[in-house]
């Protein structure tokens, strides 16, 4: 402190300075007590130059080991963000008691400086100062702020042994350790000790611990019990619970409590203002979601990881990159979940390019090595059509769990490789790491759209050598691999042996496969399963609309089409999306909209003339309509993947790979039509449709002619 006293400013100069600025505080010539001057002063400081003047002055006028001035000065201090220097002020106190303590574990607490507040905790203990129930609560508060479950349980404990059971206050705390920590069990069982001591803030803690623990519906039973218990929410209450609302996709209530929130005048509270963008942008209103966000003068990375996840799951791919792009501009600096969800954004868009530029972001920046990012590149490569970046990924990530593995499988068999998923997954094996329920999707998928019918069949019968029951998604895979290979009766027989109830997803690929292979009966009885459980979806109805079309049953197709109407049901339009350097273009069966459609058909006429120069036939079989074979056969010839692949051809450098995005699964004729395009254009052609992807090259395509 010697280098402080040379610049000393009288104590009256120091209040002459409030003085001058009209605030009243005591008059120092009046002062006796200077306990109170200080107490004034330091209630009025406003920076780190107000606290070293009245430092100093404590100093000259030999106050430093006034033990009520000192912990008032550790208070101010923390409060103004100063936590260091009151810890020094702190450590020059000769023998500090427990209200010096409590004052700096309590700054450390309320700094979010957990590790500094339990170690000054055991500190304490250590030189033989005993807590008492003003300790506790902060130290409670560190415990759950940090995660360190096993020291609040050791505090929990003293709690006992020091007889602070009966303090509510302090009980709070135990159950906010407990609710942080994940442990709602145990929160719950302190909080029901309380009884009808129970405050607003016991309630809380043990809803926010549900909410936060995957127990949404547990969260909204005990916040409903607190009503009935007549105690009104604060607004830490109606986070929680409008997060449980978010949770379950409940936007009616979710909208209610919105409502209760701006009658209470909180609309712009930063954590409800998260809470309720989260809740509009699960609940798929994403516009309404980014109001709120626009709204917001001050965003921190949890409201603009709401908003982009929020995007990114509602299919708004493009606004949830940009909004990415924004962040970075901003200097925001984005945390792995923002991350993950931009990159579950460019999966879902499908953008190769943009796939690349968010890898190159990820390999400069500080998420290389995460773990949980990597996996997420994994699956975008992946769903992006090169599963030789995602392999890259893959083998460059030094440590592998069961979740990287299982999506490197799960991209495999996302493109049919269904030997390099079956080899990875004995490479697994004996890198000694166990598979989960996902790991056995991915391999089933890979056998289902390579056709490995007994392959994938004992893969399936494994599943319980490792403790892994089938979910309805593995008997899904199964139904449809036995199915498209022809196998009806077997797979028919397989769903009436089922231990689950079959389900959409069951009846729907025995449908496809009764479609494929054109057995009515069959078809008709998976329709009506389809029917009663998913009445409201169009694709089951194109389905057996296409079945009967395919046996010429023209008056079943007539009968499709008037349940269709009945139910107000259309059928989806097919598009095709090709990007060219950085933008998308999308195309529909006969589109001429597009700036440079002249040249798109002059381009596709000259591919059908090269096809049918080559020998190449229309399947008018695949045609859906009762029409003549000319007007088959050019709706067939006019499909939008067509079109998208004819201005790929005229938009870039001879060679380059093509990838189109199909909406519908491709049909028979445009497969067949596509493989001999890339043989006669010497183009790879990578086409992504509704269940796999396909790569075309020198005549052939990688799924063997099977999807």
């Amino acid at each position: 402190m010697a280098r402080n006293l040379a610049n000393l400013k009288p104590l009256t100069s120091f209040s002459e300075t409030f003085l001058s600025k009209k605030i009243h505080i005591l008059d120092p010539e009046k002062v006796t007590d200077h306990e109170s001057l200080y107490t004034a002063l330091l209630d009025k400081s406003s920076n780190i130059k107000h606290l070293n003047q009245i430092h100093s002055q404590i100093i000259v006028n030999g106050y430093q080991s006034n033990g009520f001035i000192v912990t008032k000065f550790i208070h101010v201090g923390s409060n103004l963000g100063e936590i260091r220097y009151a810890r020094n002020v702190f450590d020059e106190f000769p023998h500090p008691y427990v209200f010096l303590w409590n004052a700096i574990i309590r700054g450390y607490a309320k700094g979010n400086m957990f590790g500094e507040a339990i170690g000054m905790y055991r500190q304490m203990q250590s030189v033989g100062v005993g807590p008492d129930c003003f300790t506790l609560p902060h130290v409670l508060k560190a415990c759950g702020g940090s995660g360190a479950l096993k020291v609040g349980r050791a505090v929990h404990g003293q709690v006992f042994r020091r007889g602070f059971e009966g303090d509510v206050f302090v009980q709070n705390g135990v159950v906010a350790v407990y609710a942080k920590c994940g442990r709602v069990g145990s929160a719950r069982s302190v909080f029901e000790g309380l009884g009808d001591r129970a405050t607003i803030v016991s309630w809380t803690s043990v809803i926010s611990g549900c909410a936060q623990n995957g127990e949404p519906v547990e969260a909204l039973r005990v916040f409903r019990k607190m009503r009935e218990c007549g105690l009104k929410p604060d607004w830490i209450t109606l986070v929680s619970v409008i997060s449980a609302y978010a949770d379950i996709e409940d936007l009616g209530q979710g909208r209610s409590f919105h409502s209760c929130v701006i009658k209470m005048g909180l609309e712009f509270e930063p954590d409800l203002r998260i809470a309720l963008t989260t809740l509009y942008a699960k609940c798929g209103e994403v516009m309404i979601a980014k109001s709120l966000f626009d709204e917001m003068e001050i965003s921190n990375v949890i409201m603009w990881n709401a908003m982009i996840s929020g995007f990114a799951k509602n299919g708004c791919c493009n606004e949830a990159i940009a909004l990415f792009q924004r962040m970075l501009s901003k200097n925001l600096r984005p945390d792995s979940v923002t991350v993950c969800s931009t990159i579950l954004a460019c999966a879902q868009l499908g953008s190769l390019v943009e796939a690349r530029n968010m890898g190159e972001y990820i390999d400069s920046s500080e998420y290389k090595t995460n773990v949980f990012v990597r996996t997420a590149l994994i699956d975008m490569y992946a769903k992006c059509g090169s599963v030789e970046l995602a392999r890259k990924i893959f083998d460059q990530t030094k440590t592998k769990d069961i979740v990287v593995w299982s999506a490197m499988i799960v991209g495999y068999g996302l493109h049919g490789r269904a030997h390099e998923a079956i080899d990875l997954f004995n490479l697994m094996k004996q890198a000694g790491v166990g598979p989960n329920d996902v790991t056995f999707i991915g391999l089933l998928t890979a056998c289902n759209h390579a056709g490995l019918v007994e392959e994938g069949w004992r893969i399936f019968y494994s599943m319980r050598d490792y403790g892994i029951e089938p979910r309805h998604q593995h008997y899904a895979c199964v139904v449809d691999l036995l199915g498209r290979a022809g196998c009806l009766d077997r797979a028919y027989d397989f769903i009436t042996k089922m231990p689950i109830k079959a389900g959409v997803s069951i009846w729907g690929a025995l449908l496809s496969a009764s479609r494929i292979y054109r057995h009515v009966a069959l078809g008709e009885y998976s329709a009506q399963q389809l029917f009663s459980l998913d009445p409201y979806n169009t694709g089951h109805y194109v389905q057996l609309s296409n079945l009967y079309a395919s046996v010429y049953m023209w008056s079943g197709v007539a009968h499709v089409r008037v349940l269709m109407k009945e139910k107000g049901l259309a059928k989806d339009m097919g598009c095709s999306m090709i990007e060219i350097n950085g933008k998308f273009h999308v195309f529909r069966m006969g589109d001429t909209s597009h700036p440079k459609s002249d040249e798109i058909y002059k381009e596709h006429k000259r591919l059908e003339t090269r096809l049918k120069e080559a020998g190449f036939v229309a399947d008018t079989e695949s045609g859906l309509h009762d029409l003549s074979y000319e007007d088959t056969e050019e709706s067939l010839w006019n499909h939008s993947e067509r079109l998208a692949i004819a201005f790929g051809l005229i938009s870039t450098p001879f060679g380059t790979t093509l990838r189109i995005t199909k909406n519908l699964r491709a049909c028979v004729n445009c497969h067949a039509a596509i493989k001999l395009i890339s043989r006669l254009e010497n183009r790879e052609i990578v086409v992504r449709d509704a269940n796999r992807f396909h790569h075309f090259k020198d005549g052939e395509c990688s799924c063997g002619d099977y999807w």
